[in-house]
């Protein structure tokens, strides 16, 4: 997150742009009438007083705050925190209330007692039940898919069932955390273990929320790491019998309250239409949470401040929103999407940077060709920063009920690691 990060600048330039856009006819001789404003955006940014504030502003936020769990005190401070901060930047900021899960790790652990014995990295996964406080002990099972899991079925019942899957891609390969729970107990498993779902692994195990399915036994859950996934499949396919004992006290308390944190800058001609940008605040209880999702969030403030400064006008209302409980499914979001789904029609963009903030490569973009005209015009005030590439796709978990609900398009600055979505009708 240090230097002059250009992949702020890919949101505000674009946003700005957005904002100030009559849509006329001629849009190309329009948003060329915008490239003297891109430039005092990209040097105030790059050059000027801005320079690495977004950087300062993540360090004192992690270090003052830390983790930032659902439901916890921690999660309270990070809001209180970021009302304050933004209310002193001079943005207009309120606080709206929801209700969130409530999940706590406790205490855990994991060690392999045969064929020898051998400490386990484990992460609990997110509303996962624990084990008896004298832990749980039972005889391994390895599988690599959900498939062999069917087909060894009759072998399952009562043992601790590890999902050693390879990894495909995040969207898919998430499959085994969010459902090998369910999956392994539909056919007597007693608990599981998931291989991490990471393509890199220095013995570091992942956490992440999983889903238990209605109807279905809770058995706990954990993720391990890849390299002791992939040392119980060898030592199964030599025929070597393994035995494991899991203890985790882990609790789900009833729902906390908490709000989504809400700042903008008004627009001066259609202040009814709203271009939203957003990040979440909480954050897992194993780190620090400064690239998921504590960037997304200084990106979203730092959009405001910019253009605060600059003394720009935009013709519609930029919203920043930082939601809450979004690693527990974007439950923040959704209760956010709820309330404002009767103005639907005002919602021109919406966006979320979610999958870190690196260098960018590209604005990815699902929409009319009409839309994607104007895009491809954008995207030409970039080349101060080098990102002038027009793709197309992009998703996030926050804004996911907008889309589902038909708005049109979808805009996305593609950094190194996939961060942002952008959505445009």
């Amino acid at each position: 997150m240090m230097g002059i990060k250009p992949d702020l600048l890919c949101w505000h330039v674009v946003f700005f742009l957005y904002f100030c856009l009559s849509l006329a006819s001629d849009i190309a001789t329009e948003i060329a009438d915008y490239a003297d404003v891109a430039k005092r955006i990209i040097d105030l940014a790059v050059f000027g007083a801005a320079q690495n504030r977004s950087y300062r502003r993540l360090a004192d936020f992690t270090d003052t705050i830390g983790n930032r769990v659902s439901g916890s005190e921690n999660l309270n401070m990070a809001i209180k925190y970021m009302y304050n901060a933004m209310t002193q930047d001079g943005l207009d900021v309120h606080l709206e209330p929801v209700k969130i899960p409530h999940w706590v790790r406790g205490k855990e652990s994991a060690v392999m007692i045969v064929p020898r014995v051998k400490n386990l990295a484990i992460l609990g996964l997110g509303s996962s039940v624990g084990t008896p406080p004298e832990g749980i002990e039972a005889e391994v099972l390895v599988v690599q898919s959900f498939e062999e899991l069917k087909h060894r079925a009759s072998e399952a019942t009562g043992k601790i069932v590890v999902f050693n899957q390879p990894f495909v891609s995040y969207g898919e390969t998430v499959a085994y955390r969010a459902y090998g729970a369910s999956e392994a107990a539909k056919v007597g498993a007693v608990a599981t273990l998931i291989r991490s779902i990471t393509p890199f692994s220095i013995n570091s195990p992942h956490t992440g929320w999983q889903d238990y399915q209605d109807g279905v036994k809770r058995i706990p859950t954990a993720c391990i790491t890849v390299e002791d996934a992939e040392l119980m499949w060898r030592l199964s396919k030599r025929g070597q019998k393994i035995m494991i004992r899991v203890t985790m006290a882990a609790k789900t308390f009833p729902d906390a309250d908490s709000f989504n944190t809400v700042a903008e800058i008004k627009g001066w001609q259609h202040p009814e239409q709203v271009v939203l940008l957003s990040g979440h605040l909480d954050s897992w209880d194993v780190g620090q949470g400064a690239m998921d999702d504590g960037g997304g969030a200084m990106i979203s403030w730092e959009v405001l401040s910019l253009i605060k400064d600059l003394g720009l006008r935009p013709r519609r209302t930029l919203r920043t929103v930082l939601w809450t409980a979004e690693e527990q499914g974007g439950v923040g979001a959704q209760q956010y999407y709820n309330l404002h789904k009767v103005n639907i029609s005002n919602f021109d963009l919406v966006m979320e940077s979610d999958l870190g903030t690196f260098r960018p490569e590209a604005l990815q973009f699902t929409g009319s060709d009409a839309a994607r005209k104007v895009m491809e015009e954008v995207v030409k005030l970039l080349a101060p920063i080098n990102m002038t590439k027009l793709e197309t796709h992009g998703e996030g978990t926050d804004i996911s009920p907008w889309m589902q609900a038909g708005v049109p398009g979808q805009f996305n600055p593609s950094c190194l690691g996939s961060p942002s979505v952008w959505r445009t009708r």
